[in-house]
């Protein structure tokens, strides 16, 4: 597997624009960088198997005060074979790399799929936190670089 960034290049090449929800969900990932220009490293994936995007992670924003959040999501005939762990951890070792100290991320309050991901790979439940959006969440906290 591996990540493509996501960027107004790929979003115009025909690799996307075959398909509307990979165009827009490009667009609509593009939309959340400051100016519409995403910055490397901390922007939006697709992760690709094989020739074939199968899931879609990214860092919410750039790191502020030494913490950075991550999100990411399998499309659903991908479900069960370790996507969404691969995307996470990859991000994980992306913000390490690069010396962020404290990653986050956000669940629905319940225990699921994605809870289980962050506890395997080192996050720590917070407690729930209100989201503007998607109202109560709760919040998951793992050291990054030393």
């Amino acid at each position: 597997m591996n990540l493509v960034a996501i960027t107004n290049e790929l979003t115009a090449s025909p690799r996307i624009q075959g398909s509307d929800f990979l165009k827009d969900l490009c667009v609509s990932t593009i939309a959340m960088y400051p100016n519409g220009i995403p910055v490397s490293p901390w922007m939006g994936y697709l992760a690709e198997e094989q020739g074939v995007f199968v899931g879609t992670c990214a860092f919410k924003s750039a790191p502020v005060s030494d913490e950075v959040e991550i999100a990411y999501f399998t499309f659903p005939e991908h479900e069960g074979r370790g996507v969404a762990t691969w995307m996470a951890a990859t991000l994980i070792e992306i913000a390490t790399n690069h010396g962020v100290a404290r990653i986050k991320a956000q669940t629905l309050p319940e225990k699921n799929a994605s809870t289980r991901i962050l506890e395997k790979l080192g996050f720590e439940f917070s407690g729930p936190v209100i989201h503007p959006e998607d109202g109560e969440v709760w919040e998951w906290h793992r050291f990054g670089a030393a």
